[in-house]
């Protein structure tokens, strides 16, 4: 059975391919039929809309535990090696690039969120306070 550090070491690669499949998309040395294939894998992967809603027990999270890996596998060897292993390099540079970033558009969403939330603390306080 895998451990933990294992099933997190694959979830890396998945990830990582994902966004090389991408890049690979864009890459003229790829065949057309793997850029078909890529294209769809890729808009069914980062889509925030899934054809197999999570709610439908079982079938949605198949859907994403097993399918998803499994197409994102499958266009991965569609596409020539030399290729995704260019596009493999340039994903593990736009990670870490991305990863420096990351916080301050985290802090930004809170505060945005929080004053948000104060004005409409605010304005249910007035409200309330009707005399």
């Amino acid at each position: 059975m895998p451990t933990m550090d294992t099933l997190k070491a694959a979830a890396r690669r998945i990830k990582r391919d994902a966004y090389a499949l991408l890049l690979a998309y864009r890459d003229p040395r790829t065949p057309w039929y793997a850029r078909a294939f890529a294209a769809f894998v890729v808009a069914r992967t980062f889509s925030p809309i899934d054809l197999i809603p999570d709610f439908i027990p079982v079938l949605g999270y198949l859907d994403d535990l097993i399918l998803t890996p499994l197409y994102i596998r499958l266009a991965v060897r569609l596409i020539p090696p030399e290729v995704m292993a260019d596009a493999r390099l340039a994903a593990e540079k736009m990670e870490a690039e991305k990863k420096q970033v990351r916080w301050a558009y985290a802090l930004l969403v809170l505060l945005i969120w929080g004053g948000l939330l104060y004005l409409l603390a605010r304005g249910l306080w007035g409200l309330l306070n009707i005399k």
